[in-house]
């Protein structure tokens, strides 16, 4: 009777001993020679029994379908079959051992599959299936229980990040530490990227300028230059499967900066407006209040532009509004923002007062951290002395320095915070008066992308409802328009002002 021999090993399983293909192959060499089969075709196969994907497993079993002739079919072990009783080839080799198609031989169980096989010998059958299952289950559930004890401890599991490098501690252990031939480049990298003057290729441009190259010699590619600015292992966090929990390792990056490039990112997928054809003020800006499909324009006669809810719910009746009708309201609210000059002194005294005391407040905080930092350093000073005294070990002095240098590290992120945000106050303040001033004269002066921009800039939410054209004004600009429509707005406030009734002034 002729033969066919499957020796399979997974990756897990290359190195147990007498199971590799050429011991199971020899094996099943001699099986067969001992009962006299001739050996047609041999499948030595490299994959796990366990998944359900088996493409080398497949390309065997379809050569015994399309066999015209009962064969042998010889496996060394059961648990070299399949390791999942659920696996549909099992179903589909055994039944073809039922209609006797062919004959499932497992040499080291001594077990042979046949119509005529015994209850008994069908329970061993299935028990091997079973226990090789249970065997793989419970590796996997000891892989897992590993992984999550790792991730508790902050352990990273495989080929540390480019900028990284694994290490092996005195005591057998791994960690990762910061490389200290690329770490400097990495760093560089997520600056260039923050200012958001440079895209992936150019950083891939510059990167290449200074020789820069991977552990394996490499020059970067883009993708992987976007994989490391996305990956927050550089600031303390790490992400297995979508997930981040922090790590042990030693950050070489602040948070603040990778913050930043993900900001630059998120920026370049907002795809602004694009519009078809002739520019027009309120195109994309306006919905309708009934059904909120987009209020869209049209030109008549060659030269009037009219507005009108497109119904592609078919809720509406189409009433179109002149363009000049829905700039009206528009117009008179960047009047308003044009403030009389003794509400713009009210304001710029008001706004001198919150610099004097947001001033104070950064002054303040400034010392105190500025304070937190130097007493950090002086006991960076004084356990380096208690080291050379021999009051602390090597290990305690390293596990305190880097704690310390953790917490100036943060210190001086708060610091930097409280710097931009300090700058960040006076800019917008003069930007927003500013504009407020000059806000009718700039839209009368712009051409339609001009105009569309400032009025994205200002307005929200704009609806039209019927033929009344209704929105809101953006943060700080309806605090302007108040304080225009209600001089007393500033006048007499104490410090803990309460609301006013503007219905009822």
């Amino acid at each position: 009777m002729k033969a066919v021999i499957f020796a399979r090993v997974s990756t897990e399983e290359q190195k147990e001993a007498g199971n590799s293909l050429p011991a199971q192959i020899e094996r099943l060499k001699i099986y067969c020679k001992a009962r006299g089969f001739e050996i047609v075709k041999t499948f030595s196969i490299d994959e796990s029994a366990y998944k359900t994907k088996r493409d080398d497993f497949d390309t065997a079993l379809d050569f015994l379908k399309t066999a015209k002739e009962k064969i042998v079919v010889c496996f060394d072990k059961v648990d070299r079959f399949s390791r999942n009783v659920f696996d549909k080839r099992v179903a589909i080799l055994y039944e073809m051992a039922m209609q006797d198609k062919i004959e499932l031989h497992f040499a080291s169980d001594n077990l042979i599959i046949t119509p005529n096989i015994s209850a008994t010998e069908k329970f061993h059958f299935g028990m091997n299936l079973g226990l090789a299952k249970y065997y793989s289950d419970a590796i996997s559930d000891s892989v897992k229980r590993a992984n999550e004890t790792k991730i508790r401890n902050g352990e990273w599991a495989g080929m540390a990040p480019i900028g990284y490098i694994n290490q092996d501690l005195p005591d057998g252990k791994k960690t990762v530490v910061p490389d200290p031939d690329r770490t400097h480049s990495i760093v560089r990298m997520f600056e260039l990227y923050s200012a958001g003057q440079h895209s992936i290729k150019s950083i891939k441009q510059e990167m290449d300028k200074i020789g820069f190259t991977t552990r394996t010699g490499k020059k970067l590619t883009t993708s992987l230059i976007h994989r490391t600015l996305k990956n927050p292992f550089y600031y303390g966090l790490m992400k297995i499967k979508g997930k981040e929990y922090p790590h042990r390792y030693e950050p070489i990056i602040p948070q603040w900066l990778f913050d930043k490039c993900q900001s630059v990112t998120a920026s370049y997928h907002k795809k602004p407006f694009k519009a078809l054809a002739k520019p027009f003020i309120f195109r994309g800006l306006i919905r309708c209040d009934k059904c909120g499909c987009l209020i869209t324009p049209e030109i008549k006669k060659g030269k009037y532009i009219y507005y009108s809810c497109t119904n592609y719910k078919g809720m509406c009746d189409r009433v179109w509004m002149p363009e000049k009708e829905l700039l009206k309201p528009i117009y008179d609210t960047l009047k308003a923002l044009q403030l009389p000059k003794d509400t713009l002194d009210g304001l710029t005294e008001e706004l001198k007062k919150i610099g004097r005391n947001e001033l104070r407040y950064h002054q303040t905080n400034m010392t105190v951290l500025k304070t937190e930092y130097d007493l950090i350093e002086n006991r960076i000073s004084k356990m380096y002395e208690d080291k050379l005294d021999g009051s602390i070990t090597q290990e305690m002095y390293d596990k305190k320095f880097k704690a310390c240098k953790e917490k100036q590290a943060e210190i001086f992120e708060n610091m930097d915070a409280h710097s931009k945000a300090d700058e960040e106050f006076y800019l917008t303040a003069d930007k927003v008066f500013s504009l407020a001033k000059r806000s009718l004269e700039i839209f009368e002066s712009s051409k339609v992308p001009e105009k569309r921009q400032l009025l994205s800039f200002l307005l929200k939410n704009c609806k039209l409802k019927g033929e009344n054209l209704l929105y809101e004004l953006n943060s700080p600009f309806d605090l302007l328009v108040q304080a225009s429509n209600n001089p007393m707005w500033l006048r007499g406030r104490d410090s803990n002002p309460r609301p006013i009734d503007y219905t009822n002034p």
